[in-house]
């Protein structure tokens, strides 16, 4: 399945575009696994296997935040075009509604002066506080602010913090007995970046603003690996059903295949963002993580694509990476459309 696709992810490896990964193509109940590499090269080399666990970073936002919404849409207990103050009446602004801050159309204005000098509840207050610009409902610009006050609005719709509420809620239910937040440094979790003090962060999540808000955290947090990724893709693919009942519905994930920006134009849909298929043009859904994660789910076709790396390690190469990653996708979706 995919040998070309496999090639070239081998490849980019070799060439030091990440340290080692642990990847796998699902065709309906059809799993290949790429498992290589190294899961650590400093302070000494570890092999990579299957079993490890990766900081899924902004995968966070479609498995915990996004799933957590989702279900609250679909028992009416938020709208998705109210304002954001009307769930969340800390939040000062009463413009942003829920549908801006899934489809980053909310133009949130986003500087926060000496931010990673914040107390927790400093960060917290900062962020209440932010506004949109002019383009709001207009321009998509990708932000971590939309999901982090979502997971606000979470713990203050549920009375529960953040990272409980995606425990209790979404890993369980899905069985993702694995993933887990806040954890201590293990040798079952790859390393990230080597800071300029020589330390390597391990155990500790990478984003900076989700470190500080740690369980208020909605835009990264999480750490999973590849059998908890295949049971969160896999439920989309069988539309929402789990093996007793349902975790969204069919028509939830029916709908997700649609551009749910204000113009219709944004190429966004709700938490997720939106590819094409090469052959017919039907949508992909897609979200990435910094760490150098992505999924890519064809619920149509019945086929997903699941990369996990931790190109950060022992250094961030962000540019290249990105050029690398989207040369994988795309030799994927070509490869796939010749299927």
């Amino acid at each position: 399945m995919y040998p070309k696709t496999k090639e070239a992810i081998l490849k980019k490896m070799n060439e030091g575009y990440y340290p080692g990964i642990v990847a796998a193509f699902i065709k309906g109940e059809e799993v290949e696994k790429v498992i290589a590499g190294d899961a650590r090269i400093i302070p000494t080399t570890k092999p990579m296997t299957e079993d490890l666990l990766f900081d899924a970073a902004s995968l966070t936002k479609v498995i915990a935040t996004t799933s957590l919404v989702l279900r609250l849409l679909e028992d009416g207990k938020i709208e998705l075009d109210e304002p954001l103050h009307t769930y969340l009446p800390t939040f000062e602004n009463q413009t942003i509604t829920i549908r801006h801050l899934l489809t980053h159309t909310s133009d949130i204005q986003t500087f926060i002066p000496d931010r990673d000098r914040l107390s927790q509840s400093e960060l917290i207050a900062a962020y209440l506080k932010l506004q949109p610009g002019d383009q709001l409902g207009i321009d998509v610009r990708y932000t971590d602010a939309g999901t982090i006050l979502l997971g606000l609005m979470l713990e203050e719709i549920f009375q529960e913090d953040a990272v409980v509420l995606f425990e209790e809620q979404v890993l369980a239910p899905l069985g993702m007995m694995n993933s887990l937040f806040l954890p201590r440094p293990s040798e079952k979790i790859v390393p990230t970046e080597q800071l300029p003090s020589g330390e390597v962060i391990h155990g500790l999540t990478h984003d900076p603003k989700a470190r500080v808000l740690a369980e208020h955290a909605g835009n990264a947090g999480l750490f999973i690996d590849l059998a908890d990724c295949q049971k969160f893709v896999q439920m989309y693919l069988r539309y929402g059903k789990l093996d007793a009942g349902h975790f969204l519905e069919e028509t939830t994930i029916r709908s997700l295949l649609a551009d749910h920006t204000p113009t219709g134009k944004g190429g966004r849909s709700l938490g997720w963002d939106l590819k094409q298929d090469k052959k017919d043009g039907h949508p992909l859904l897609f979200h990435t993580g910094y760490t150098g994660t992505f999924f890519l789910i064809d619920p149509i076709d019945q086929e997903a694509f699941i990369f996990l790396s931790n190109r950060l390690h022992p250094n961030d190469h962000r540019e290249a990476y990105l050029q690398c990653r989207d040369e994988i996708i795309e030799i994927y979706l070509e490869e796939k459309a010749l299927h």
